[in-house]
């Protein structure tokens, strides 16, 4: 267990991390663009091959980090991270760069699922909730400053924004871990009390009061999650379009398509402070009806402040979708928070995949049709919010 005196350290590794993955992830595509002359179509391939690795990694990882050690698992990360960031700065050809995502996929998945763990390692039922409040915000905030500031960066030097500084701070990374880790205290033998008495680890009294079972609620918060995700990265993946369309450079597209990422940090802000939201449905439900409507406008809207509107709904309902996942997995099973993480971690990369995936598949048996894409997620993002009343009714 990680003394709580040392959890700073931990939301660093977060922020830190989140700064690094979005550089790299998100300004790859307008790379990938630039360089390759990648469309919609095979930028929506790339993200869906993120996706399918995501889902097997993140199981794995979440596994490994649980067997092996929350920093061993990062210190695994870090290092093949920094290496292969490292090695993208010298790939000069469209199949090694695919390549490469398939390598950091894996490598990323060894750290993901161990930060969410420490985030809430050794913590009674307040301090899970006050944990998990911190570390969303502190990767919100993370990602929103990195895709705000990370257009004036790909602008400067499109290879240092994409690969060199995420090296850097992968390398950093490694050396804070390091240097936490030695830091974990071992265990209590058994029959040994405690140092820090905590709580019965069951979920909170709110979840005991609905007709619907906790872990019910946990099922379709790892289902909303995933679908967020499905217009995430689907949305991603077609942003240097829409900036092009739009008339935006890449620094504007970041200051742009960052809207949302703020709108996600506050979404955190008030999930943490407002606990009115845990086991209710009807949170659950509002978020995934915002999900769909605005992103089917943030796509096919041709006003900047249509869009932007959009965009704020859009984070609102994403950051309600991620934190119920999150808590749930840490407020329902407390014991095996490591594994937990992991599947948070993989339900996310089903949404990565079947998203980008879909839209790929729509362009290519429909190339003459321009929103076919947003027409296919869209109908995709229908299906699970009926499957979300589905879960709902049966609980």
């Amino acid at each position: 267990m990680l003394p709580r005196r040392y959890k700073p350290g931990v939301f660093a590794l977060t922020a830190i991390n989140t700064i690094a993955s979005t550089l790299y992830f998100n300004y790859l595509f307008f790379h990938l663009q630039r360089q390759f002359g990648f469309d919609n179509r095979l930028n929506l391939g790339v993200s869906a091959l993120h996706g399918l690795i995501y889902i097997v990694a993140a199981w794995q990882g979440g596994k490994f980090a649980q067997r092996h050690g929350y920093f061993t698992s990062l210190r695994v990360g870090y290092a093949a991270l920094t290496v292969l960031m490292l090695a993208g700065a010298f790939l000069n050809s469209a199949t090694g760069q695919v390549v490469l995502v398939a390598a950091y996929t894996a490598a990323l998945l060894f750290t993901w699922p161990a930060l969410e763990a420490l985030a809430s390692d050794g913590e009674n039922r307040a301090g899970v909730q006050r944990m998990v409040g911190i570390y969303n915000c502190t990767w919100a905030a993370g990602a929103a400053l990195a895709f705000f500031g990370g257009g004036r960066l790909f602008d400067f030097s499109d290879k240092f924004a994409v690969f060199g500084l995420p090296a850097l701070l992968f390398a950093v990374q490694f050396g804070l871990a390091t240097w936490l880790g030695r830091k974990m205290v071992p265990p209590p033998s058994p029959g040994a009390s405690p140092v820090e008495p905590t709580e019965p680890a069951h979920p909170e009294m709110a979840a005991l009061r609905q007709p619907v079972r906790p872990q019910t609620f946990l099922q379709m918060a790892w289902l909303a999650n995933p679908f967020a995700y499905v217009a995430i990265n689907t949305l991603f993946a077609v942003m240097p379009s829409i900036a092009s369309q739009l008339g935006l450079t890449p620094t504007q597209a970041g200051w742009f398509g960052s809207i949302w990422l703020f709108g996600r940090f506050g979404a955190f802000l008030l999930l943490w402070q407002w606990a009115g939201w845990h086991y209710r449905f009807r949170w659950m439900l509002a978020a995934f009806l915002g999900l769909l409507a605005s992103f089917i406008v943030i796509v096919l809207a041709p006003s900047l402040w249509a869009v932007a509107g959009a965009q704020l709904v859009f984070g609102l309902a994403t950051g309600m979708a991620y934190y119920a996942s999150l808590f749930y997995s840490m407020d329902v099973g407390t014991a095996t928070r490591g594994e937990h993480g992991g599947l948070h971690e993989a339900a996310i990369g089903a949404g990565i995949c079947g998203g980008p995936a879909i839209g790929a598949l729509a362009l290519t048996l429909a190339p003459t049709t321009p929103h076919a894409a947003t027409w296919a997620v869209g109908g995709l993002l229908t299906v699970g919010l009926l499957a979300l009343g589905w879960l709902r009714a049966r609980g």
